[in-house]
């Protein structure tokens, strides 16, 4: 296969998952390859056989078998063309210049995602209905009927999607292709050929894409997006923690204010990102099953005495996720417009703490670390731009700009369906794959932050005036007169030094004590409980309770 084919597929050559080959060797290298089992079967020693049987009882489809799915197969790099050349051809730099960046959302999101958790889908319905006794047409399978679908899914690759694609061709509709795929594969076992008709059975392709879009969202998510969204908080509150001592001058409307410290304001983003964090787990990922329009009006026909509805919810609780009983064709999409906010809400909080880092590099509060070689302005030799912060914030413009669109749109379809949200639906992975790029380039820019403590003292030293806010409320306490006008007076306007400052205090009518407090004040003491909350961020934050659907 080469990389037009592939291109032509929505997949990334040197992305792809392991294929079959001819040769011994390509076989060695699959093998060694190969994703881990979609399912998974528990027992008491936590390890699995080789190709263990399906029952009810383990339909589950576990996030942490999907991680092997992202692994880069040897054999079939060396059958398409090098990424690079291909890169220069996408029409997104999410397929260009930043794929190194989001490859790993590949398997979820792609094209091919999409075709492999279909054919998950269609082969656990027909295992599902294997299992429901009034089915007397599809009787119990055998475990050797039961391992060889469960092999399909298992062993499913670049090749079975290129044969579906194939096969769509000729059908001219995609989920159809998967159902002549699966009839097609399973023509070999006399068991399962004697039932093939029951793949597919009762269903409307919206049964089959809607689970498979919220497995590709919950397996994406879970393996993928939210380990780097964790890592970048985690990031922020070492910051936090690791400058909690260092004084600094804040600023509102962009005017010296009352002093901070560089580790609580980093401690108010991680407060702001962990916050955030628990929306997403408040997310129940839903999934449909209940055929045409939504009232099982086909399964009632065909089998009057079964409660297709329960049958249904099993189903869809059986793959990890939440049954909506009352829907059209489609499953609504509430949940991917509410997802998908808080998406925009986090990616919001992210920039601006891009735009904070990029205010205090131009201070000078930062210096970045230089990288031997690289070069910050084609024609000022001396710049060391903040881009990593400047490319998170763009990419973040861009992943919003996406998010809110499908928010948006998705939840709003005509009557009992149209099909508006079928093409909105292949761009699922673009708004999170431009903010996986964004979360990358902000861990990318804080490696490279080195505190300028210098700078940050000469800044304080110089805003006197700062304590103007400490000394008229003592003055306040000790019902001094007109404490606020008479700071005003000596402040607004005017320099103000420590030597004009002490002078002031010392002519208060003021107890020795806190006339003592405020002479011994200065710009870089005056932080308040701004240390002491920047060293406790740990014990507000718990990012393990959030990021997980």
């Amino acid at each position: 296969m080469d990389a037009a084919v592939a291109s032509s597929r929505g997949l990334r050559p040197s992305l792809l998952p392991p294929s079959s080959s001819s040769s011994s060797s390509a076989a060695s290298a699959h093998s060694r390859s190969r994703p881990a089992h979609i399912f998974l079967r528990a027992n008491p020693a936590g390890s699995r056989s080789a190709h263990p049987p399906i029952s009810p009882g383990n339909l589950v489809c576990r996030s942490s078998a999907m991680r092997h799915v992202m692994e880069v197969d040897k054999v079939l790099m060396e059958e398409v063309a090098d990424l690079e050349s291909f890169a220069l051809m996408a029409l997104s730099p999410l397929d260009g210049r930043y794929v190194q960046k989001v490859k790993d959302l590949s398997p979820f999101f792609s094209e091919y995602g999409l075709i492999r958790y279909r054919v998950l889908v269609e082969v656990k319905w027909l295992l599902k209905l294997s299992q429901v006794p009034e089915i007397k047409e599809v009787p119990t399978f055998s475990k050797d009927a039961e391992s060889f679908l469960e092999r399909i899914v298992h062993d499913f690759g670049i090749k079975d999607a290129l044969e579906v694609k194939k096969i769509e061709k000729v059908t001219n509709h995609d989920v159809k292709a998967v159902e002549y795929f699966l009839k097609q594969k399973c023509k070999s076992c006399p068991e399962i050929a004697k039932v093939l008709e029951f793949f597919h059975f009762a269903c409307t392709s919206e049964d089959i894409n809607n689970l498979a879009h919220a497995l590709m969202l919950k397996e994406g998510l879970n393996n993928v997006i939210f380990p780097v969204m964790i890592e970048l908080c985690k990031a922020v509150c070492t910051m936090a923690k690791g400058y909690a001592h260092i004084p600094m001058l804040s600023r509102t409307h962009g005017q010296p204010a009352s002093p901070t410290t560089l580790g609580k304001e980093m401690a108010n983003f991680a407060f702001r990102f962990n916050d955030q964090g628990k929306n997403f787990r408040e997310v129940k990922i839903y999934g449909k099953f209940s055929g045409a329009v939504g009232n099982y009006n086909a399964h009632k026909t065909a089998y009057s005495d079964i409660n297709w509805p329960n049958i249904a919810a099993e189903f869809v609780k059986s793959l990890g996720l939440e049954f909506n009983p009352y829907v059209t064709q489609i499953e609504p999409h509430d949940y991917i417009s509410k997802l998908y906010n808080a998406f925009v809400q986090f990616n919001n909080i992210l920039i601006d703490f891009d735009r904070d880092i990029w205010s205090y590099i131009s201070l000078g509060y930062f210096k970045q670390v230089t990288k031997a070689g690289e070069i910050g302005s084609s024609t000022m030799p001396h710049k060391v731009n903040p881009i990593d912060f400047e490319n998170s914030e763009g990419n973040l413009c861009m992943a919003n700009a996406n998010l809110s669109a499908l928010s948006m749109k998705l939840p709003i379809s005509r009557m009992q369906r149209d099909l508006t949200d079928s093409t909105v639906l292949r761009n699922l992975g673009i708004g999170l794959g431009y903010s996986l790029v964004a979360y990358k380039s902000a861990l990318q820019g804080i490696k490279k932050l080195q505190v300028n403590e210098g700078r940050l003292y000469e800044d304080l030293d110089e805003t006197w005036e700062v304590l103007a806010e400490p000394i008229q409320t003592v003055m306040r306490r000790y019902n001094v007169p007109e404490p606020y006008e008479k700071l005003k007076e000596l402040t607004r306007g005017r320099t103000v030094t420590k030597e004009s400052i002490r002078r002031f205090i010392e002519d208060l009518d003021l107890p020795e004590e806190p006339r003592s407090v405020l002479l011994n004040l200065t710009p870089h003491s005056y932080i308040g409980e701004a240390e002491n909350l920047a060293k406790s961020i740990d014990s507000v934050v718990d990012f393990a309770s959030g990021f997980k659907i």
